[in-house]
């Protein structure tokens, strides 16, 4: 292989990374960078299943990866791996990551795998300690806004919103 075929297929797997990254900002909340998928990482690295079935944080382990809709999802185990890839939409996080009262404001703001609520099977995220605890005095009605919020900011950028 030439140098110029190497040079045009490393250029092109940049491009690619790059452009799935932009991507997944727009609609996952995301680490910067890649993981050695190729993809941004999501849920902070946190064991989805675990998180949505227990409602514990277990770290992830790179080992253990899914790739799901141009992001990495990290497990603490294969058999996690394996129902995670088995029924992905059963344990990711609700609105991309993002804190649903955030969502329900119009934004896209971190949501922290610390401060989650699994309501009817999902998974909801929330920035900080204060904002969980005023989620929690009115689940319904913010968790109802949220869900109506969401498909008119979902392909926004965070800078545009």
């Amino acid at each position: 292989m030439t140098n110029l075929v190497k040079t045009s297929i490393a250029a092109i797997a940049v491009a690619l990374a790059t452009s799935l990254s932009a991507y997944a900002a727009d609609e996952h909340n995301v680490s910067t960078g890649v993981t050695t998928a190729g993809v941004p990482l999501g849920l902070h690295g946190v064991d989805a299943v675990a998180l949505t079935t227990l409602n514990a944080v277990a770290e992830g382990d790179a080992a253990h990866t899914v790739v799901d809709d141009g992001v990495a999802y990290y497990f603490a185990s294969a058999e996690s791996a394996r129902r995670f890839k088995s029924a992905p939409d059963q344990y990711k996080p609700q609105y991309g990551g993002f804190c649903a009262f955030a969502v329900a404001l119009g934004k896209k703001f971190d949501g922290d795998p610390h401060y989650a609520d699994i309501v009817d099977g999902k998974l909801y995220l929330f920035v900080n300690a204060e904002i969980f605890e005023k989620y929690k005095r009115d689940k319904k009605n913010i968790l109802k806004k949220a869900e109506a919020t969401w498909p008119s900011i979902q392909h926004t950028a965070v800078k545009d919103l």
